[in-house]
């Protein structure tokens, strides 16, 4: 499954540079004289001069994509390359295209776009978990370079400050967007859940189809796999993780 983060209308940001000049997309929501935190910094807690939070009720933090510079040319003749050396045959005329194609298309599954983690002080309170189930993701085995799809499940039980509901998903996608292991992100959306928010507890459920053990070698048709990242109370507290695990729809 494909599906494209659209911005909301607060979060809007001018057209960034395309991957095929070459260029690195940036991020154009920095906080003013502060710097962007990378991807280490969101998951273990900021480390720079300052906090990467913006003063006043709302805060915000700032999402850059993981990855260096795309060559789409260079990308097309290694992809011509190697689809050659597999015996393909690219004199075809509806083949003279694919190596674009494919290059293009990976450039896209690898295309994080920049966002804000946007907070807000958690006026009224609430103490009880919040949830966002079954949001769609895809991303890429990096094994095997073949597609994982499916649907995370990501909760937390609210300290001093709530989320954007979005940013749920959009942090989601921002992960997704690179080369992954299914056990790697789901720790990644929940530890910068976890540095960024100071939630008392967060869950993260990832269920997938990776088409690399469903397409070839063992070809298990309709296996799904199951991750989960528990911290804080939602980790430490039955209850807690219990109801968690019940309002994903998680069996236990």
């Amino acid at each position: 499954m494909t599906h494209e983060p659209r911005l909301d209308g607060a979060d809007q940001v001018p057209p960034k540079p395309s991957p095929a000049n070459g260029t690195r997309p940036g991020s154009a929501l920095l906080v003013a004289g502060e710097p962007a935190a990378t991807d280490a910094d969101l998951e273990s807690g900021w480390s720079g001069g300052s906090s990467p939070q913006s003063q006043g009720a709302e805060r915000a933090v700032d999402l850059d994509p993981a990855h260096g510079p795309m060559d789409l040319a260079a990308a097309e003749r290694a992809a011509a390359d190697f689809l050659t050396a597999l015996g393909i045959d690219l004199d075809r005329e509806e083949r003279r295209a694919t190596p674009a194609r494919m290059a293009r298309a990976y450039a896209e599954m690898f295309a994080a776009e920049p966002f804000r983690l946007t907070t807000f002080p958690n006026d009224e309170g609430y103490d009880e978990l919040v949830l966002a189930r079954a949001i769609p993701f895809r991303t890429v085995c990096e094994h095997h370079m073949l597609l994982f799809s499916g649907v995370a499940h990501v909760g937390y039980l609210p300290g001093e400050r709530i989320l954007g509901l979005s940013k749920l998903a959009r942090l989601v996608g921002h992960f997704a967007a690179r080369p992954q292991t299914q056990e790697r992100l789901t720790m990644q959306v929940a530890r910068c859940l976890d540095a960024n928010l100071s939630p008392r507890g967060v869950g993260v459920v990832l269920e997938a189809e990776h088409t690399c053990m469903t397409q070839r070698g063992v070809r298990a048709l309709g296996a799904k796999t199951v991750t989960s990242a528990l911290l804080g109370t939602l980790r430490t507290d039955p209850r807690s993780r219990a109801e968690f695990f019940a309002l994903a729809g998680v069996p236990t």
